[in-house]
């Protein structure tokens, strides 16, 4: 008769409804085990649009646009005007790598036996990559959580792969996102970025974070199109004081010194963990 499988080595069982808590909590304890492994104490993450390219990939893709498509023509010039856009949306991954760069200059720069202020990301493309891609070019490690969707969904080059972690659970993933961050950083984004960056508002607005944590949300000018903030003031449905819960930044110089003033305040003066 063959031995029986173990049930901690059933494929089937693992991978059936059943199965699920054991999932859920696989998502807990290895990226625990291998944050504790490596010495990873706090985390700065950064969100933002997956589908926003580098300057120069995207200058190229609105050169090749120019030569193709006919502008008088009602198709061809909305995909000029949508290359000429992405092309403008570029600064912000630029600016993420700027920002990126200099944080992890910065973290390095501590004297600690513990990897401090580490920047992490959702590990994919985008304003993803440009935070890995910053941390890469400063010589320092960052982290990539990323999440099994059917498109946007390999790590990219600059993720570290003792860091590089695969979700499947979406609240998991959030979790980790939350839980090592001292400071987070919103770049223009789409639904994804809405969603991290409204969950985020809630956690703060009831007392769930009890920790100093500082939120940045870049570009005003940007978020005020997508969202009117002020509005839900007026309407009763935030009040004033939720508008503190966060800081406005338009430079790289003014997030980084609020992010680095905050750091120093709460975790190195003060000795937090």
């Amino acid at each position: 008769m063959q031995k029986p499988e173990k049930a901690y080595k059933n494929i089937d069982f693992l991978t059936s409804p059943e199965g699920r808590t054991v999932r859920i909590l696989s998502e807990f304890y290895e990226p625990k085990a291998r944050f504790e492994k490596y010495h990873i104490m706090d985390t700065v993450v950064f969100f933002g649009s997956a589908r926003i390219s580098d300057a120069e990939s995207a200058k190229q893709k609105y050169e090749a646009a120019v030569k193709k498509y006919d502008s008088a023509d009602p198709e061809g010039a909305k995909q000029i005007k949508n290359a000429a856009t992405m092309l403008t949306m570029s600064k912000y991954y630029e600016d993420a790598v700027e920002l990126s760069k200099k944080l992890t200059e910065w973290s390095l720069a501590l004297k600690s036996d513990k990897k401090r202020f580490i920047i992490c990301s959702g590990g994919g493309p985008g304003i993803m990559e440009a935070a890995n891609k910053g941390a890469h070019l400063a010589g320092g490690h960052s982290i990539g959580l990323n999440i099994s969707i059917p498109f946007e969904q390999f790590v990219n080059p600059y993720v570290d792969p003792e860091y590089a972690f695969e979700f499947h659970y979406f609240f998991m993933r959030k979790f980790w996102f939350m839980y090592l961050a001292k400071a987070l950083v919103v770049f223009p984004g789409g639904f994804g970025t809405l969603d991290e960056l409204m969950e985020l508002l809630t956690l703060q607005q009831t007392g769930k974070i009890k920790k100093p944590l500082k939120i940045i949300i870049f570009d005003k000018k940007y978020w005020a199109k997508v969202i009117n903030l002020e509005a839900m003031v007026d309407m009763g449905t935030i009040s004033e004081s939720d508008l503190d819960l966060f800081d406005f930044c338009d430079t790289v110089d003014d997030a980084f010194n609020k992010m680095t003033a905050h750091f120093t305040e709460h975790y190195i003066n003060k000795g937090k963990g």
